[in-house]
């Protein structure tokens, strides 16, 4: 395990690595190992890169993306999994939305955001990654959603709460693990979504991917500077990635009925 494990992380220590040396260093063939440790690269892409907005940038339009990618979506998955009738048909048509390549989807996106005056803005990009995530959390929600019993939503109706109500202080406590799970797989998929943000933001609004995109110019590949952002933008996604790892269990609602 520890082998197949190296075998894995040996990109990310070598750009861990590279991050960590200089820009003549970095480009040696065979490696220096003995190379001593800087942190310049750091300094230069928050000093002269404006990486430090760009890092914001992606923050703030993830966060929000996030946020009501879970408020919206929480409440349209509770209200499917109570359909009967048209539920495999209204599920179905969701997932759709998923189906076409994003690609397919860029020029209208730009189009429309142009004329309606939200390209190079916050909740252009918000409303375009909506798209993809609101879908997602949706799928993902209904799952756990479905896990928790009727009865208990039927004993709250009885006891006097309407529907909002039996989802805020009934249903909503019980999926709290999977919805912080939804939660955070929204949140990677917008950090780390590239199409989009090239297309819709501008030298205001690009995002982090964007930015270490752009770290390829004409004098070939920046190579330190890109791996010190490389660093940093894996940073917190290990965070949350080892944050969400013990909330991906199937059946946590059982537990929690219990």
């Amino acid at each position: 395990l520890i082998i197949v494990a190296l075998f894995f992380m040996l990109p990310i220590l070598w750009v861990v690595r590279t991050s960590f040396v200089t820009k003549q260093v970095a480009y040696q063939i065979p490696p220096d190992w003995n190379a001593p440790v800087t942190l310049d690269n750091y300094f230069t892409i928050f000093r002269d890169n404006h990486f430090g907005g760009y890092f914001l940038n992606s923050l703030v339009v993830s966060l929000f993306s996030t946020g009501i990618s879970i408020f919206l979506g929480s409440m349209a998955a509770f209200w499917l999994a109570q359909q009967k009738k048209w539920k495999t048909g209204l599920r179905v048509s969701i997932l759709s939305v998923q189906m076409l390549p994003a690609i397919v989807l860029v020029v209208p996106l730009f189009n429309v955001m142009t004329n309606i005056g939200l390209k190079n803005t916050y909740p252009g990009l918000i409303v375009t990654y909506l798209s993809f995530n609101l879908p997602y959390v949706i799928w993902m929600l209904i799952s756990f959603i479905e896990a928790v019993p009727e009865e208990l939503s039927d004993a709250a109706e009885i006891d006097g709460c309407s529907k909002p109500q039996t989802f805020l202080h009934v249903v909503f406590p019980i999926i709290a693990p999977g919805v912080v799970a939804a939660g955070v797989l929204s949140f990677l998929n917008s950090w780390n979504e590239f199409m989009f943000a090239l297309v819709l933001t501008g030298n205001e609004t690009r995002t982090i991917p964007v930015a270490i995109a752009a770290m390829e110019t004409q004098q070939g590949v920046q190579i330190a500077e890109l791996c010190a952002s490389v660093v940093v933008v894996i940073v917190p996604v290990a965070i949350l990635s080892m944050f969400v790892r013990k909330y991906l269990v199937q059946g946590l609602s059982f537990g929690s009925i219990k």
